[in-house]
C-alpha cells in the first residue's frame, strides 16, 4: 500500500476506507502514525477526532505534527519513524505553503517511496496529486488563496487528479467536465465516505467514484 485518498466525512463514514487500508497490515495494532493537521488552529480538535477514529481498530500510537509552527529535528524523527502519515483535511493552498517550507514535501515523497504509507482527507489528498488545481474551482465550492500561491504542483504521487466532497449534480459536473478536457490524466472525484487505494501504481475503489476524462464523466462501483 502506498496510498490512500479519502473525498471527505467523518469517522463513520470512512470506515470502510480505513478497513481497506488496514487491511494491509498484519498487525494494526502495532502501527504508527502520524497525524499532519492542515492548520495548527483548531489542530488540538482534530487530532483527538483522529485519535477515536482509530482507537477502534486497536491503534494508540499516534502523534500530531504542526507543519506551520516550529519544530525540532527530533519530532521530525518521529514522523518518519511512523508506518502511516495522514494529511489532514482544510485550505489546501495554507497547507502546501507550510509543507513546502524545509522542504517537506520532498521528505515525504522520498518517505513514501521507501515504503511508508501516505493518506489524505480533502486537502490532503489534493496535495499528492499532480494538481492542486481542484482546490481552486468550482465558485461556488473553492478554497480561498488567501496565501497567494502561484505554484499549483502537488506531489505527483498519485497518477490521476482528485476532486473531494464531491456532489452529484450538474452544476458540479459542468465544472469537472470543462476542466477535465485540460487534462493527459484523468479526474476522479469521491463524496464524503468515498476513497482510492494506490498500491504499486494500481488503483482500488471504495464507495462511489466518478471519474472525468477528456471531457466525459464515467461512473465507478
Amino acid at each position: 500500500m502506498n496510498l490512500a485518498l479519502y473525498g471527505g466525512g467523518c469517522s463513520e463514514e470512512v470506515e470502510a476506507i480505513d478497513r481497506a487500508l488496514l487491511d494491509n497490515f498484519s498487525n494494526p495494532s502495532e502501527i504508527k502514525m502520524t497525524f499532519i493537521p492542515s492548520c495548527s488552529y483548531f489542530a488540538q480538535e482534530d487530532y483527538n477526532e483522529f485519535i477515536e477514529q482509530y482507537e477502534k481498530f486497536n491503534i494508540h500510537k499516534i502523534i500530531k505534527f504542526e507543519v506551520d509552527m516550529p519544530y525540532s529535528e527530533i519530532m521530525c524523527e518521529q514522523v518518519f519513524s511512523s508506518d502511516i502519515i495522514h494529511l489532514g483535511g482544510g485550505n489546501t493552498f495554507y497547507f502546501i505553503k507550510h509543507l513546502r517550507k524545509n522542504n517537506f514535501l520532498k521528505k515525504l515523497k522520498d518517505w513514501v517511496r521507501a515504503g511508508g504509507v501516505l493518506t489524505g482527507l480533502s486537502a490532503g489528498a489534493i496535495i499528492m496529486t499532480p494538481s492542486i488545481n481542484t482546490a481552486s474551482f468550482p465558485d461556488f465550492d473553492k478554497d480561498d488563496n488567501e496565501v497567494n500561491i502561484k505554484n499549483m504542483k502537488g506531489m505527483s504521487l498519485a497518477s490521476f487528479e482528485f476532486f473531494p466532497h464531491y456532489k452529484n449534480s450538474k452544476r458540479y459536473d459542468n465544472e469537472l467536465i470543462k476542466y477535465s478536457k485540460q487534462l493527459s490524466v484523468p479526474l476522479y472525484a469521491c463524496p464524503d465516505g468515498s476513497g482510492i487505494l494506490q498500491k504499486n501504481g494500481s488503483l482500488s475503489f471504495v464507495g462511489k467514484v466518478s471519474c472525468f476524462f477528456n471531457g466525459k464523466k464515467f461512473s465507478i462501483n
